[in-house]
């Protein structure tokens, strides 16, 4: 009987040499297989990181150099023409301004009989609000008369003066949409506007109050209006008007630019007199439109003819 042990002979010394370098190799091989098994995930991972990062860069880049919309429809020379008869107020139709298009100045009625009057005004600007709060109600009586045309051109000159709201940018914004989707409301919202102003530094109305007195001007097609306040859809026309008003001829007028809002003209020449006094620009506007009437209606005398 075996006292315990195997019953096959014990390795020899070459066989345990080649047994040793056998386990050797297979552990290589396993090795080298999961280094390249890590291999290829690890670059799999990198492409995929890669194509991420490339997709994200993509759509940054695509969203900052996409081209600009059009501007608002009604305003083709950067601002909206509201002429009246009967007591009625209605805004001159135009299309939408293609981007990077140029504007087309409105043709004045210059008989004399008609004072045309152009405002550039910030919603957010103290001094376009002094001036609004005085001349409001005569300046709708003149154009629902027939007496007065208004064109109001709201730009952003203060988008940097509302603790980061960019109001300035916004309300004008918000004006038009108005003017874009419901025309007839623009001189009831401008006028909200301003009744409404927010003090200049101050975060300025939200999209909610611009919103709510839209509502309050009668607007047509109210949640078109909504979501384009919402979008901020005309950002890149207002940021355009701006930067024409500011740098390029004002129509109409022998003005190189404008220089600071209100800028308001009365067919063609400048008001610089008194904010807050309504008899000095009544009396501004009779002016302007008595000398337009007098160019108007002077005709050269006939040359004589010559002697027989």
């Amino acid at each position: 009987m075996s006292n315990g042990g195997s019953n096959q002979p014990r390795p020899t010394r070459n066989e345990q040499r080649e047994a040793a370098r056998e386990k050797a190799r297979v552990l290589r091989e396993g090795q080298k297989k999961r280094e390249r098994r890590n291999k290829v995930l690890l670059q799999g991972g990198v492409i995929v990181a890669v194509v991420a990062i490339a997709a994200l860069i993509g759509g940054l880049i695509f969203n900052n150099i996409k081209p600009d919309g059009p501007g608002p429809a009604n305003m083709a020379s950067d601002g909206i023409v509201l002429t009246g008869v009967d007591g009625v107020v209605t805004p001159t139709e135009t299309p939408a301004l293609a981007a990077g298009a140029t504007p087309t100045p409105t043709v004045p009625d210059d008989s004399g009989t008609v004072a045309n009057i152009v405002t550039y005004v910030d919603y957010l600007c103290p001094y376009c609000g002094d001036f609004e709060t005085t001349n409001a109600d005569s300046i709708r009586t003149m154009v629902e008369s027939g007496a007065a045309t208004l064109e109001v051109h709201p730009i952003a000159l203060l988008t940097n003066k509302s603790a980061g709201t960019q109001y300035s940018l916004r309300a004008a914004n918000a004006a038009a949409c108005v003017a874009d989707t419901s025309p007839e409301s623009f001189f009831d919202f401008n006028a909200l506007l301003f009744e409404n102003q927010p003090e200049e530094t101050s975060v300025g109305l939200s999209n909610g109050e611009l919103k709510s007195l839209a509502e309050q001007a009668g607007v047509t097609s109210l949640s078109s209006i909504e979501q384009c306040i919402d979008d901020t859809r005309f950002k890149a026309w207002v940021e355009d008007a701006t930067t024409r008003a500011l740098t390029e001829p004002v129509p109409n007028s022998d003005l190189a630019s404008i220089t600071g809002t209100p800028t308001v003209l009365v067919n063609g020449k400048q008001y610089g007199g008194s904010l807050t006094d309504p008899a000095e620009f009544q009396s501004f506007v009779l002016q302007a439109t008595g000398e337009t009437f007098s160019e108007s209606n002077s005709t050269p005398s006939p040359s004589p003819s010559p002697a027989p």
